[in-house]
């Protein structure tokens, strides 16, 4: 991998993580229209691989800092008994809703990624990730009740559906935030609501990925050089991501008509597009 192709893959990585239209989707896709030749699930990639995801964690953690000192806070009973017990429900609705993906994942998820993993799997379910968004935002506008629940009213049957929802993800091609939006959407948070709970759900799955991938490279022998390129991408990735979380928390609040359709329309396009061009 040369510098210029890890500093692409990092911005890559550092954008779609957040952005709705799948990470890993374009992750497969993107080398293979370009041509660009290196093996993504051999050993040697994993530094690179974990470095990517500590930035990415560490862009979002520091966003969402005020959130975690609140939360943790909160916890030891220092705002009163009501901030305490609002706390508490926060960091539970999260552990339910991160489980899901944990057992599932474990599960699945290589196989997976193993039957779906090619590049043309990943464009076809890019193409069903645009329909999800379109989908959910016109099931959105359609409904008559008032969405805009705040996040703490979530009761842990939400938590656990929109975290069956992130388990889409193990599909190439269909977003995490994406598919989390959508169930949160679909249990009444609006597009902001949405979106920071996505954003707080992964940060302990992004971590957990980086751990995972970390401890696979005990006996992985790096070759000179890589760490150093997997530093680069990762301050590019967690530098990209930090910018992707506040333009899209801004853009989400201002846009709640239809915040999810731009995306959705990109997903059905770029999939359709890598598809045919794929084929040839």
């Amino acid at each position: 991998m040369t510098v210029f192709q890890a500093i692409m893959i990092a911005i890559l990585q550092g954008a779609t993580e957040l952005f709705p239209v799948s990470s890993l989707g374009h992750a497969v896709i993107v080398p293979a229209l370009l041509g660009w030749v290196f093996d993504a699930q051999g050993e040697i990639f994993l530094p690179f691989l974990v470095m990517l995801h500590l930035g990415t964690a560490v862009a979002l953690l520091y966003f969402f800092r005020s959130d975690w000192i609140a939360i943790f806070q909160g916890i030891t009973g220092r705002n009163g008994s009501q901030r305490q017990a609002e706390s508490i429900h926060i960091l539970a609705l999260l552990v339910v809703a991160t489980i899901p993906a944990v057992i599932i994942g474990g599960l699945l998820e290589h196989w997976l990624r193993a039957l779906f993993g090619s590049a043309r799997y990943a464009a076809i379910f890019l193409v069903l990730n645009g329909f999800l968004l379109l989908i959910a935002d016109r099931l959105r506008g359609s409904q008559s009740v008032q969405l805009g629940r705040p996040i703490a009213s979530l009761t842990y049957a939400d938590a656990l559906i929109i975290g069956l929802w992130q388990c889409l993800a193990f599909f190439p091609g269909i977003s995490r935030s994406g598919a989390t939006m959508v169930g949160g959407l679909f249990r009444k948070l609006n597009h902001e609501g949405a979106a920071h709970f996505s954003f707080l759900m992964a940060q302990p799955v992004i971590i957990g990925a980086a751990v995972r991938e970390a401890a696979h490279m005990r006996h992985v022998a790096i070759p000179p050089g890589q760490m150093q390129l997997a530093t680069l991408a990762a301050v590019v990735a967690a530098i990209t991501a930090l910018a992707s979380t506040a333009f899209l928390m801004r853009y989400f609040r201002k846009h709640e008509q239809w915040a999810l359709r731009p995306f959705g329309y990109y997903c059905i396009a770029a999939g359709a597009v890598a598809y045919i061009v794929l084929g040839h």
